[in-house]
């Protein structure tokens, strides 16, 4: 979606809306701990992000990788900034094209900043010497397909303090193309809303987005401010100067100066905020929570369907999914790109050869062995893996090896029910509970357009020892209600149902289908059970060969069945629960003891704490 169409919104909505700029990291690790971070960030609303463009597009592979990934498969409308300095035409095309094949549909024109290296801007040979040429450039090339905008200077540019002379360029990178602005950082809001007047005044009619720079640090506060030759107002120097030295008294009372500032723009008719994150969640989240602008249940973020939709330029209109993918979003878009089965961007049958591909799709663990081992523990005993899941239910751990992210309030419903078949030794990977008719705007369950119904069925999934699974499936098979899918690592599989999709979660709105985003069928089954003994196996191998935590957790991923439930009486959760009342898993508080005569082919999967197995 265009930015400008999104500002249309929000201003017709009379609420404000927000945006994040990111730049790219310098490290793989770095680069895996922004994706997280933008993960979370996504929760507090953003209209839209942007990823910087270094000068003469250093990392430029990089920004346009982050641009494919933030689009497709964290589902964030992003804008792609695209500078002019030492860029040749032939690279501009290249990075076009990267943002057209990801579906991005923004670019942010600027001229930019010249190379270390360089002092003084220079045009690349067959490049573009001015932004508004770049604007011309997209314009005529990719017609109306990429909102462009670009960048505003209230206090001047580095080499180029006329304000006045800069607002007539500015004029001219308008009529060339551009259809919004987005400006440098400032703290003298008056100083901005004059300069707003004046835009006006000269006929520039785009929207005007104001870059607002977080507090972080004092240093970092007074380094940014000079670098772009920002003026502070004196108050603000009054303020922060006392407590120069002690970071949290800085950010909050950081938080409250910009928050100010911000109420103040909004009050005179700015209605989006432009945060420079630098890469840090922290001080931007505190402003917005001060501005009330973090999603809450009176006004929650809206979901267009119970999970997150990607923006990839062949899968905009994708509206059904496996359940199995629940917890691994990224993992379910990323290996399922290349699939041919997307003529019109809707998922419809998995039937694809590459279905069952895991290696080129970077499905594995995520995070480094020492990270894990410092997440879950060495556990010696199923009674320590027990734990584990169960402060991943009661939200004390931020993810488990089937979960790429915290549990949701969905689960509230069935948390008891959750925490005590772990007690007793199951290992739950993936729930929901049951919903009968609950409004589409509901806080926790709503999903889809305003006015309508949604509605799932009870589901569970599990990891079944092999000395209870005869047990287990025999009473699943006793309630004619209930269909399962059962399968070892082998591949051995068990089922009391039909080889069709099975909906398990739909809704009702006016004036359309019925809707029925998220299913359960065989051929994607078998699809997630080499992923999720692939994850179980990656979680063993973070410790070493010979310790009791490798052969416990390998053990478990070796024998154990994994089994899916759903409860087709979608008035009913309890009975999915009921089918383990007075089971449990013996010796759960056993220590495995590690033999001396490791497997050879253990010792060769070893590896070193701190190594990486793998990386999503």
């Amino acid at each position: 979606m265009h930015i400008k169409d999104k500002l249309a919104e929000e201003k017709a909505s009379g609420r404000p809306g927000i945006s994040f700029e990111f730049f790219p990291p310098k490290t793989a690790q770095g680069v895996q701990n922004l994706y997280d971070r933008m993960d979370r960030m996504h929760s507090w609303g953003p209209a839209f992000v942007d990823i910087t463009w270094g000068a003469g597009g250093r990392l430029s592979d990089l920004t346009c990788e982050m641009v494919n990934v933030t689009q497709s498969i964290y589902g964030l409308e992003t804008c792609m900034h695209l500078t002019c300095t030492d860029m040749p035409r032939e690279k501009i095309d290249a990075a076009l094209q990267a943002a057209y094949k990801a579906g991005c549909t923004n670019i942010l024109a600027l001229r930019g900043d010249p190379p270390r290296e360089k002092e003084t801007w220079e045009a690349a040979d067959g490049g573009f010497r001015y932004a508004k040429d770049l604007v011309k450039y997209i314009r005529d090339k990719y017609g109306n397909h990429f909102d462009i905008g670009v960048g505003g200077y209230p206090e001047g540019c580095d080499d180029n303090r006329d304000v006045d002379l800069l607002i007539d360029h500015l004029k001219e990178k308008v009529d060339a193309g551009s259809t919004f602005i987005i400006t440098q950082m400032f703290y003298d809001v008056d100083n901005f809303i004059n300069w707003v007047e004046k835009c006006r005044a000269k006929g520039i009619t785009v929207p005007i987005i104001p870059g607002i720079m977080p507090i972080q640090t004092y240093a970092a506060f007074i380094r940014r401010s000079n670098w772009t030759k920002s003026r502070i107002p004196p108050e603000w120097m009054e303020a922060l100067e006392p407590v120069k030295n002690d970071d949290a008294i800085v950010r909050e009372i950081g938080t409250k100066l910009v928050a100010d500032m911000c109420r103040k723009l909004i009050a005179s008719g700015i209605y989006h905020l432009h945060f420079y994150t630098m890469n840090l969640a922290q001080a931007t989240r505190m402003i917005l929570e001060e501005l009330k602008l973090t999603p809450s249940e009176e006004t929650p973020l809206h979901k267009p369907l119970p999970w997150r939709q990607s923006l990839g330029l062949r899968r905009r209109g994708e509206d059904v999914r496996p359940i199995f993918w629940r917890n691994r979003n990224s993992s379910y878009v990323v290996r399922t790109q290349e699939w041919d089965e997307y003529p019109n961007g809707r998922w419809t049958d998995s039937r694809s050869p590459a279905f069952g591909e895991l290696d080129t799709y970077g499905i594995g663990l995520k995070g480094t062995n020492d990270q894990n081992i410092k997440l879950w523990g060495e556990p010696k005993s199923l009674k320590d893996v027990s734990d584990t899941f169960i402060r991943y239910i009661e939200g004390n751990l931020d993810r488990l090896p089937w979960s790429e992210a915290p549990i949701t309030a969905e689960a509230d419903a069935i948390k008891s029910d959750l925490i005590d078949l772990n007690k007793r030794g199951f290992l739950t990977i993936n729930s929901q509970p049951a919903v009968n008719g609950a409004k589409s705007s509901h806080p926790v369950y709503g999903w889809g357009p305003k006015n309508g119904y949604v509605y799932q069925k009870a589901y569970l999934e599990l990891l079944v020892p092999p000395e209870l699974i005869d047990e287990v499936i025999g009473r699943i098979e006793k309630n004619e209600d209930l269909t399962y899918y059962c399968i070892s690592k082998k591949g051995e599989l068990r089922s009391n149902t039909s080889d069709s999709p099975n909906a398990v979660t739909w809704g009702i709105f006016a004036s359309k289908e019925v809707i029925q985003p998220t299913i359960v069928e065989t051929i994607s089954f078998l699809a997630w059970k080499d992923e999720a003994y692939r994850l179980g196996d990656d979680w063993a191998k973070c410790h070493q060969p010979s310790s009791p935590s490798r052969k416990l957790i390998q053990n478990i991923m070796d024998n154990w069945y994994i089994v899916n439930i759903v409860n087709n009486d979608f008035h009913k959760t309890h009975d999915i629960f009921d089918i383990f009342k007075g089971l449990s898993v013996k010796n759960i508080e056993s220590e495995v003891t590690p033999s001396d005569d490791v497997p050879a082919d253990a010792q060769a999967d070893g590896v070193k704490a701190g190594e990486t197995t793998t990386s999503n």
